[in-house]
C-alpha cells in the first residue's frame, strides 16, 4: 500500500497521490484543479480528477459530482490592480444538497485533516449548490 497520512478525527488516510499531485499543481503548475473523493470501505481519501493546465474553472465545476461529496483544490491565476501575476490556491467543501447525510458528515469532519496535509491553501469556500462556489465567488475572495 502506498504511504499514505491518517486523519485523525475519522480514521481517514491521505494517501501519497493526494500530496503528490497538490505539490505538481502548486509547484509545477502541471494541473489546474483536483478533486479529492474518500472511499468508505477502504478508508482512503484518493485523487478522483486532474484538471490539466489548460482547463478552467467551468470544468473543475462540471467535474463535481450533483448527489455527492467531494473536496477539491483549484489554482486561480490572476492580474492585481497593480500589473503583477497572482496564483492562489482555493480549497473547496462541495457538499451538495442532493447527498447522503452520512456522506455529508463524513466530509465535514475529515476536511481539516486534508487541510493540514495540503500545505499552502490560501482559502476555502464551503458549497453546497453551484451559486455559492461561482467564479464571481472566487474573484472576490482573491482580492
Amino acid at each position: 500500500m502506498a504511504m499514505a497520512f491518517k486523519m485523525a478525527t475519522t480514521g481517514m488516510w491521505v494517501t501519497e497521490e493526494c500530496k503528490n499531485s497538490f505539490m505538481e499543481m502548486k509547484w509545477k503548475k502541471v494541473h489546474r484543479f483536483i478533486v479529492f473523493k474518500i472511499d468508505e470501505v477502504s478508508k482512503l481519501l484518493t485523487v478522483d480528477k486532474v484538471g490539466g493546465a489548460g482547463e478552467g474553472y467551468d470544468d473543475l465545476a462540471a467535474a463535481l459530482p450533483e448527489d455527492d461529496c467531494r473536496y477539491a483544490v483549484f489554482d486561480f491565476d490572476f492580474v492585481t490592480v497593480d500589473n503583477c501575476r497572482m496564483s492562489k490556491i482555493f480549497f473547496i467543501a462541495w457538499a451538495p444538497t442532493a447527498s447522503r447525510i452520512r456522506a455529508k458528515i463524513l466530509y465535514a469532519t475529515s476536511k481539516d485533516g486534508l487541510r493540514r496535509a495540503l500545505d499552502g491553501i490560501h482559502y476555502e469556500v464551503q458549497a453546497t449548490d453551484p451559486t455559492e462556489m461561482g467564479f464571481d465567488v472566487i474573484k472576490d475572495r482573491a482580492k
